[in-house]
């Protein structure tokens, strides 16, 4: 198998991002002018992320012999999703308190207005219309919309009717797996606009932040990253370990470019279609992907549980109005269900706390502005957690479900049988591998 060739795009990415750093210091304002071709580049992956969603549960659903094991899948990647969530709660709320941070600042007419302003952006609503909200009025609009959870939906019925037909759903089913091929491909022509979407995005916030912004508010973001790096290492690590004997750097190198792309874009979004090529490449089967990755992010959010725990815990200080730790469980545990659907959004974090404040203590929203300068660099380790919390689950629910190729995954992260980033959008699938269709982007 050749090399992945995009290599040198995600090498071009890097460069990027230390020229905008450059410009973004250099020429504040005209750093800031760039602001629009990270905002066109986030915009093109996400109008690829429906129709991804669609072909890749649908061929996870559709391929599967029994409904049974879909919902064994299912079931159980919705419970580690509910588990580990939990614990990045916990292991937030311990770091938070223990840190302490927002001690001796404070708040200043403009961070309140910016607040009001993240405020307005967030729904409150309410459980039911949450529920309510994931059925789309049409078919189309689930894909039109961009509703990531809605087009789930969508998939999962499409899926199980194709199940249900048998033998005579199988040339639809081929179907999806063309346009699915036609998907990526479009993908990997987007993919070539990273360098510019990286330098625009990067350049307009250190252009607006400044170096003196950052500096003041370094505890809130040291304190954050550090929680991520214990949760991911600490947590993640010895589970993945125990349960598939997968080394988690190992792992992480081989998802080195995904989340170097993330880093650059601060939207785990950009990364879903490679994740869901590799894990199949690694070992990890079709049906277990399909329903696995998806699903996961849109609930398995390790990343924003730690990163609501630090930001309200930071807000209710800098305000001089902490919270007891039955306000803490409470209102966090409501931003966690607010949340959903939105873990690879950019900025959706911002808006979940400024919803989530507004709903439970109103007068804590005004701080939400001391967040607002950072955030952008706080999304990245967000999204960067949440997305090595999907892979690792992944991983994990193959080996717990019988659908992971532990000698092909030894293979794969020991450089024997390295990841092609363009062959098998045209080529068939490898012989002995039926399940492995999308084995690359």
């Amino acid at each position: 198998m050749s090399r992945d060739r995009t290599r040198h795009l995600y090498a071009a990415v890097l460069l990027a991002v230390i020229a905008g750093v450059v410009v973004g210091l250099a020429a504040p304002a005209f750093g800031q002018g760039l602001r629009p071709l990270g905002t066109a580049f986030v915009a093109l992956i996400k109008m690829m992320i429906g129709p991804i969603v669609f072909c890749t549960i649908v061929l996870g659903v559709g391929s599967v012999a029994g409904a049974a094991r879909v919902g064994r899948i299912g079931g159980l990647a919705l419970g580690y999703f509910l588990v580990m969530s939990t614990v990045a709660l916990a292991v937030g709320l311990a770091v938070g308190n223990l840190v302490d941070p927002g001690q001796g600042l404070h708040l200043t007419d403009e961070l309140r207005r910016t607040a009001e302003t993240e405020a307005a952006k967030a729904d409150e609503g309410d459980t039911v219309a949450f529920l309510l909200g994931i059925i789309p009025a049409t078919l189309v609009s689930a894909f039109t919309e961009g509703q990531v959870l809605q087009a789930l939906l969508v998939a999962l019925l499409t899926g199980f009717a194709l199940q249900g037909m048998g033998e005579r759903g199988a040339p639809l089913l081929a179907a999806v797996e063309h346009v699915q091929r036609l998907v990526f491909r479009v993908l990997a022509m987007i993919m070539w606009a990273a360098p510019a979407g990286a330098f625009g995005a990067t350049a307009a916030v250190v252009g607006a932040t400044g170096v003196d912004a950052l500096r003041s508010l370094a505890v809130i973001m040291l304190g954050f990253y550090g929680t991520c790096l214990v949760f991911v290492l600490a947590v993640l690590g010895p589970l993945l370990w125990l349960a598939a004997r997968v080394n988690l750097l190992s792992l992480l190198r081989y998802l080195g470019g995904e989340l170097l792309l993330i880093l650059s874009t601060s939207s785990s979004e950009s990364a879903l279609p490679r994740l869901i090529a590799k894990m199949e490449h690694l070992g990890v089967s079709r049906p277990v992907v399909g329903i696995t990755v998806p699903t996961g992010y849109s609930f398995n959010l390790d990343g924003t549980a730690i990163y609501l725990t630090m930001a309200t815990l930071f807000v209710a200080t800098a305000t001089g109005a902490p919270l007891s730790p039955g306000e803490q469980i409470s209102l966090l545990a409501f931003m966690l269900i607010a949340s959903k659907g939105a873990a690879g959004v950019t900025g959706a974090g911002l808006a979940t706390l400024a919803g989530g404040l507004q709903s439970h203590r109103p007068d804590l929203v005004d701080g939400v502005g001391l967040i607002v300068g950072v955030d952008r660099f706080m999304s990245e380790a967000r999204a960067l957690t949440n997305f090595t919390g999907n892979a690792v689950a992944t991983v994990l629910i193959g080996a717990w479900t019988g659908g992971f190729d532990r000698e092909r995954a030894a293979e794969v992260l020991s450089g024997r049988a390295p990841f092609d980033g363009t062959g098998l959008l045209d080529d068939p699938p490898p012989a002995g591998r039926p399940d492995s269709a999308m084995s690359s982007i």
